[in-house]
């Protein structure tokens, strides 16, 4: 039996704390021969999203680094509902749904026009230059 519920659906206890859109065009090297978007390119769109979402919000993933604040995904889930094709704008929606003391969750919708055709979450963690666990900054998650 297929599981039918969104993943981006907040739980009732999680509220959404920011959502940010981008919109991309896809590009011809993004597709397999037969004219759909590659499954291995929603991820990259996904990054798109979370970056651009904290560029809008004041935030600069180049200043965090240099800083020594590393996020790096360590869940991806995804499901695929309808593919994408050539030329076709989609618009990816990435929400903030929690930020804990070490970890940064984010869901995802790609539509085209109203149509979805993925949903994702994922986890971040946050590490130091040695890959260890270390607290996310204040602000971060609201751009400050």
């Amino acid at each position: 039996m297929s599981d039918t519920r969104p993943l981006s659906e907040p739980s009732a206890t999680r509220a959404p704390l920011a959502t940010h859109e981008l919109e991309v065009r896809v590009r011809y090297p993004e597709c397999d021969p037969m004219g759909f978007v590659h499954h291995a390119v929603y991820p990259i769109w996904l990054e798109m999203g979370r970056t651009e979402m904290l560029r809008a919000s004041g935030g600069d993933y180049r200043a965090l680094e240099e800083s020594g604040v590393f996020l790096a995904v360590v869940r991806l889930d995804l499901r695929y509902r309808r593919p994408a094709r050539y030329d076709d704008v989609i618009r990816v929606r990435t929400t903030l749904l929690a930020a804990g003391p070490v970890k940064i969750e984010h869901a995802y919708e790609v539509f085209r026009g109203d149509e979805l055709l993925v949903e994702a979450k994922t986890t971040l963690a946050c590490l130091d230059r040695e890959g260890r666990a270390r607290p996310v900054p204040t602000g971060l998650c609201l751009g400050g």
